[in-house]
């Protein structure tokens, strides 16, 4: 009995889900534009922008071990916010290596420039018109920040997202760009068989429709950075740039580099993420050893 109610519950929520999608959707006009960030949201009254009142704040100068990504990022931005023809941008690869971390420090350098940051979830990319016909007329400059983006390949949201990076027939407005993260280089799953369609054409390599399809999502993106796993060298200089902002030892520090690697060994890994957790575990216990 109980699995039979489950099963309807289920059901139930699917029908209201298709629902939705067919129910228009309006944007609510009464944003509060003193604020800085957003997040885009839908709820019974329509698709809105809700303020984000303590913005994580994060500095470029404390982003390590990814030049060349920040150089590229960073140069695109200040184009954009100089009102220039500046790239949507998709950076993908490795977890914890800063690809979210670099969007919310752009925004933090370039804030008092006018740049703007709002939180679009996927679920919400068939609202994204909505939004950009919101923001168009706007005089501040945003970045729609997309985190953690894929889709699997029975969802079709995905092609709303192509629509507004590019294939519409509205123009993209010039104030608005989309940045974002991933760790799938287009951003969908590929499959083995799927490299098998490919075929060699006077000399030419022709990949077969379902890849073509994949790719065409990520190309749209004008730029796109990858992000790579640290070596060694490069999580312990990240991990003694946080310690000596935090007045410890760095791992000049036999102890300390002891414990900072065997704190990467037991997460199966080494990112800019896993050395600022280390530290931020290594002062929690100073006060207690």
């Amino acid at each position: 009995m109980a699995q039979d109610f489950s099963e309807l519950l289920t059901k139930l929520n699917r029908l209201l889900d298709r629902v939705e999608r067919l129910v228009p959707d309006t944007a609510a006009d009464e944003t509060d534009w003193d604020y800085q960030a957003w997040r885009w949201l839908r709820d019974g009254h329509g698709s809105r922008l809700v303020p984000v009142k303590r913005p994580h704040r994060v500095n470029l100068d404390d982003l390590l071990c990814i030049d060349r990504q920040k150089e590229e990022a960073v140069r695109n931005t200040l184009q954009f916010v100089q009102g220039h023809q500046a790239n949507n941008i998709l950076l993908w690869g490795s977890r914890g290596t800063g690809k979210s971390t670099l969007i919310k420090s752009l925004f933090n350098a370039y804030v008092n420039q006018g740049l703007r940051l709002i939180e679009v979830h996927k679920e919400e990319m068939n609202n994204l018109p909505l939004l950009t016909d919101l923001l168009q007329e706007r005089p501040e400059r945003f970045i729609l920040f997309c985190d953690d983006l894929s889709f699997e390949a029975s969802e079709p949201d995905y092609k709303a997202l192509k629509a507004a990076l590019e294939g519409s027939i509205a123009a993209p407005p010039e104030n608005v760009l989309i940045y974002a993260t991933s760790n799938r280089r287009h951003l969908l799953p590929e499959f083995h068989a799927e490299n098998q369609q490919a075929k060699v054409i006077d000399g030419e390599l022709h990949l077969g429709d379902a890849l073509e399809e994949k790719i065409s999502l990520s190309e749209r993106f004008g730029l796109c950075l990858s992000f790579h796993p640290f070596s060694q060298d490069q999580y312990l200089q990240v991990v003694d740039h946080w310690l000596t902002k935090s007045g410890l030892p760095n791992t000049a520090n036999e102890n300390t580099r002891r414990a900072a690697l065997q704190w990467a060994g037991k997460r199966g890994g080494r990112s800019g993420r896993t050395a600022r957790q280390f530290v931020i575990d290594w002062l929690g216990r100073q006060p207690n050893e």
